[in-house]
């Protein structure tokens, strides 16, 4: 079915406006997680150093995220209309930034957003003194994410760079697997239209049953160790979204070959595939970002409620001492309150409560 003029002009503006939301929210909390930083370097709380520890790497996956959302809206068909942005370039120009999108988006982008997840995941289980509280934790994580990500790159890179050598010697081999771009007339222009080599989605698939496994197994061991119903809700909603959605966007974009980019049925599959990626990285961004943070402060309010009923007690106990002839059954029972203050709700329990935490 031909793709109808406003329809390919919806999907276009609606994906810019999806992404501006993404990169608005990306912005939001690593503003937020520097002026948690700030404030817990400052105030030198301690007991907060576990849930400030992994602030970098957070930042790292949210800027993955936005350079994934980039890397969407110059793929979009909609900006080479005539009249819009990429349409001034020349034709060669508009098919180098379809394979860059797909060697920049499926080769760096999406695995590395992937591997940040599962190594901020893996933090909790690491020993607290050479994990997220390692000064260097931060550091090795970032070479590790790019390191693992490395091959992928390079296979995607090459499987673009052969491409045509691949056309010419297996005629038989259908142009779906190869192909980058198609090239149309529209008003006597020629434009290239980006679209999804089989081949190059088949090696994303790869890369994702490897990696949607290591992370149920991961997830196993974590919610093993959790103790706390909230957290595990936390860490349930994370693997679920990871698990179906990459899946789902690899199935959908692999489905997009059927059809060519001017019609309808591609607009709406790499649309939908779009969606699947963008609400695993919102859910991502949200239970490994804003949650922890979020938790930091209440951890924080808890440490100076703490502080302000200490003094208190101080206070009293001091004023009970000047009186020694009378016995203060209360006395005792604000002890005892302040014992079962110290072991269920201080800062340091609460700590070790969240160890586990997707942080």
């Amino acid at each position: 079915m031909p793709l109808k003029r406003y329809s390919a002009e919806a999907f276009g503006v609606l994906t810019i406006c999806l992404v501006a939301l993404l990169v608005l929210l990306g912005l939001v909390c690593i503003a937020y997680l520097l002026y948690v930083r700030s404030r817990v370097l400052r105030q030198g709380f301690i007991q907060l150093s576990y849930f400030n520890g992994p602030c970098i790497i957070r930042i790292t996956f949210i800027l993955f995220t936005i350079w994934w959302g980039f890397g969407e809206i110059i793929r979009l068909n909609f900006l080479r209309r005539q009249g819009r942005v990429l349409n001034a370039l020349n034709l060669k120009w508009q098919e180098n930034i379809c394979k860059f999108y797909i060697v920049s988006n499926l080769g760096f982008a999406e695995p590395c957003m992937f591997l940040t997840l599962v190594f901020l995941l893996r933090a909790p289980l690491q020993n607290i003194d050479t994990g997220i509280l390692s000064r260097k934790w931060n550091g090795k994580t970032a070479s590790y994410v790019i390191l693992y990500c490395l091959p992928v790159f390079v296979l995607q890179l090459i499987l673009i760079l052969i491409a045509p050598e691949l056309r010419k010697d297996r005629r038989e081999l259908s142009p779906y697997f190869t192909r980058v771009v198609v090239r149309v007339m529209q008003n006597s222009d020629d434009i290239a239209l980006c679209t999804y080599p089989l081949l190059n989605t088949i090696l994303l698939g790869l890369f994702a049953i490897i990696l949607t496994t290591y992370l149920f197994w991961l997830g196993r061991r974590i919610l093993q160790l959790i103790i706390n119903r909230g957290l595990q809700k936390r860490v349930y909603t994370l693997i679920f979204s990871v698990l179906s959605l990459l899946q789902l966007r690899v199935v959908l974009l692999g489905l997009s070959v059927l059809s060519k980019p001017e019609q309808f049925m591609f607009e709406a599959l790499t649309f939908s595939a779009f969606l699947a990626q963008l609400f695993c990285a919102g859910v991502c961004i949200c239970i490994l970002v804003c949650y922890p943070v979020k938790d930091c402060l209440a951890l924080r309010n808890l440490h100076d409620l703490e502080a302000r009923r200490r003094a208190f007690l101080d206070v009293q106990n001091d004023t009970v001492s000047l009186i020694p002839h009378q016995s203060h059954p209360e006395g005792s029972t604000g002890i005892s309150s302040e014992r079962s203050f110290d072991a269920s709700t201080s800062p340091v329990a609460l700590v070790q409560l969240c160890r586990f935490s997707p942080s």
